[in-house]
């Protein structure tokens, strides 16, 4: 590290130069790279003829490049929070500036950016090459440094292992490489960051400022939920969703970290944004409008409750059980109705009764529709039982199914835990299972252990967040979704970096108590 601090701070710099400028050794080198943004401004825009978001985005990267080599933890944060600003899809019937940069398109597919032929890469990919490569270069530079354990590591390298072999073998099955590139790419990203994560961070106040990052980008998706609400009337103005699926997951994650707040009476700062973000995030979670997330809510609070030692326990369901009885009125209250004010009742009702066709004509056919879609699945599995078909390969269909927006629908269903079983076999899911479940017994024993307010809420909400996805990925897309799978992965990644804060602790702690005894 000293090396790159030497660096940053102009160290290497003659010092006969830099006083015929003016400049000392501390400040050299901040006007070294505003020369170089201003060099690269100007000479991008007259190249490429005042295309100004593609220099803007050539600017981006470059000073990523050089904050990942001088900061990965300030790089890290940028990436998450371009993970929470950009949309991987499109709103239908919305434009906005947080799609339109087409952060996570491969680069030929931007269409501000000069067709590259072979541009199958997207900016948030170089951004996260750019860590990566910088994590290795201070692993050589710095002799303090060593690569830290990874919690259940074995269970990950089986499940690594049997998703890279499902790769493969879907290829060789007669899968297109474009298509299994997209089935897998959104979890071999949550493999990289929870392996990279631990790397980077190590400490309780970059955890905080983590969960800054997180919050506030998380808040910027539901207000822009809601300003569409608000422009609409009020209203969600008949469009099936305003913001984007993968969000409302998000907002769950956000909800059980204040509830962990107010429970543990940790971090007043954060909790008291929360609080205050609060009526825009429940907004948010609403015009959302995913079924899925609400019957995740319902797993999630329930995990937090059960989660709890017994006297905390006892405490929060004094105050969430009459929370929990008006919630049951307003359900009763609307459990018919189809108004706006009701739609949640309605949302959740639909997975429990049938959509009657002539009221809920939507949600009928949407649950006719994964009802045959689940039905095709079984029948691959039947088919190719042990193995899978691999990625890359299309599912049976001995029912046809209706054509839909999705363009892999005949690669990617609804129901993706059931798609982890038809790619990857019986074996494949075993591993897929078997390290999910192994990280959350890891994460609760850890939960269990913990003194510090702060990170007992943090692990909490780390545990909690793989339930989440997990029952959410059981109705709705989301483990081929790139964002889903960084923000998992990220947060899976801090157990480790908690895990060694609480040994240096109790270690502290145990010398303590020994020099007192000596």
């Amino acid at each position: 590290m000293n090396t790159i601090n030497d660096f940053t701070t102009g160290r290497y710099n003659d010092s006969s130069l830099l006083k015929s400028l003016g400049l000392d050794s501390e400040n050299a080198f901040v006007l070294w790279l505003l020369l170089f943004f201003a060099a690269l401004l100007g000479g991008g825009l007259y190249i490429f003829d005042g295309n100004v978001p593609l220099v803007a985005g050539i600017i981006y990267l470059s000073f990523v490049l050089i904050l990942s080599i001088l900061r990965l933890d300030l790089s890290l944060y940028l990436f998450m929070f371009t993970v929470m600003l950009f949309d991987q899809y499109a709103i239908p019937g919305f434009d906005s500036f947080t799609f339109d940069v087409r952060f996570f398109h491969n680069i030929k597919e931007i269409p501000y950016v000069p067709y590259i032929h072979s541009g199958f890469f997207s900016p948030f990919e170089v951004h996260l090459l750019f860590i990566s490569v910088a994590l290795l270069m201070h692993a050589t530079i710095r002799k303090s440094f060593s690569f830290k354990a990874i919690p259940v590591w074995g269970a990950f390298l089986f499940f690594f292992a049997f998703l890279t072999f499902s790769f493969v073998t879907g290829l060789r099955g007669g899968g297109e490489i474009t298509v299994a590139l997209w089935e897998v790419r959104a979890l071999f990203y949550l493999c990289v960051m929870y392996v990279l994560v631990p790397q980077i961070l190590d400490s309780k106040e970059q955890i905080g400022t983590l969960f800054w990052v997180i919050i506030i980008g998380i808040t910027i998706k539901a207000l822009q939920g809601v300003v569409k609400f608000v422009g609409l009337g009020f209203t969600t103005g008949g469009y099936a969703v305003l913001t984007n699926h993968e969000d409302p997951v998000f907002m769950i994650t956000i909800f059980v970290l204040l509830l962990g707040f107010l429970v543990f009476h940790a971090d007043e700062k954060q909790r008291i944004w929360l609080l205050s973000a609060l009526p825009v995030l429940l907004l948010g979670f609403y015009v959302a409008q995913r079924r899925a997330t609400y019957a995740s809510i319902m797993v999630a609070v329930s995990a937090f409750i059960l989660l709890l030692p017994t006297l905390k326990r006892n405490q929060f369901l004094k105050y969430f059980l009459p929370v929990l009885f008006m919630l049951l009125l307003y359900g009763a209250a609307f459990w018919n109705s189809d108004s706006s004010i009701g739609r949640p009742v309605q949302m959740i009702k639909s997975g429990f009764v049938v959509p009657d066709k002539e009221t809920n004509f939507t949600d009928y056919s949407s649950n006719l529709y994964r009802d045959y879609e689940n039905y095709n699945l079984a029948q691959t599995v039947v088919n190719h039982p042990i193995f899978g078909t691999g990625f890359g390969v299309k599912y049976d269909q001995p029912i046809q199914l209706v054509s839909i927006r999705f363009t892999l629908s005949e690669y990617i269903p609804h129901n993706q835990i059931y798609w982890i079983v038809v790619k990857m076999g019986v074996v494949g899911f075993f591993a897929f299972w078997f390290f999910f479940n192994s990280f959350a017994a890891r994460g609760t024993q850890l939960f269990m252990r913990l003194n510090d307010p702060y990170l007992k809420a943090v692990t909490m909400v780390i545990v909690i967040a793989v339930i989440n996805q997990l029952v959410v990925s059981f109705f709705d897309l989301q483990l081929t979704y790139y964002r889903s799978m960084l923000y998992l992965g990220c947060l899976m990644g801090l157990l480790s970096v908690i895990d060694n804060i609480h040994s240096v602790e109790q270690s502290s702690e145990n010398d303590a108590n020994e020099s007192l005894d000596e």
